[in-house]
């Protein structure tokens, strides 16, 4: 495998998810009624998201960072976290749904938050639109993100 010193962790992740997805049509033992998605949960916390998911699925959707702001606009919503959290979840609906997917496809998100404070306000909002088994989850906080966003959220989601 040809190394390439430029890559990026997020590319670096892409390129590793890919890899395993090979050969994703081999099934152990030519089993046919395995599941694409497998949503494992230890029960360690009472939180909306799944310690892992093993996806063998073969069409992969990974979703760009996707900000609070109104469709066709870089204008975030007002209101803070709890508006923009909706706003952002319903972009990542729009696009999930305009590429033939839905928000149970949903298998991983990243979370990017302004402010980590703001994590709780953000769970209330995220669980109206994930319920169990809630896809494997990410967050940080950091101390900007574009346009002023309060938050970003990236998602892959499989088939």
């Amino acid at each position: 495998m040809k190394k390439i010193s430029w890559m990026t962790g997020s590319v670096l992740t892409m390129s590793i998810l890919l890899a395993g997805c090979a050969n994703v049509g081999d099934r152990p033992n030519g089993a046919k009624d395995a599941k694409p998605v497998e949503f494992i949960d230890s029960g360690r916390y009472n939180l909306p998201f799944s310690d892992a998911v093993q996806v063998s699925a073969t069409k992969l959707l990974f979703m760009s960072g996707t900000i609070g702001a109104e469709p066709g606009s870089d204008q975030l919503v007002k209101g803070g976290i709890e508006p923009e959290s909706r706003q952002a979840l319903d972009n990542i609906k729009t696009a999930l749904g305009s590429n033939g997917y839905e928000m149970t496809d949903v298998v991983k998100c990243t979370v990017m938050l302004a402010d980590i404070a703001e994590w709780p306000a953000f769970n209330e909002v995220y669980k109206t639109y994930f319920s169990k088994p809630y896809p494997a989850r990410s967050a940080f906080g950091g101390t900007q993100l574009v346009y002023g966003a309060r938050l970003e959220l990236e998602c892959i989601a499989a088939k």
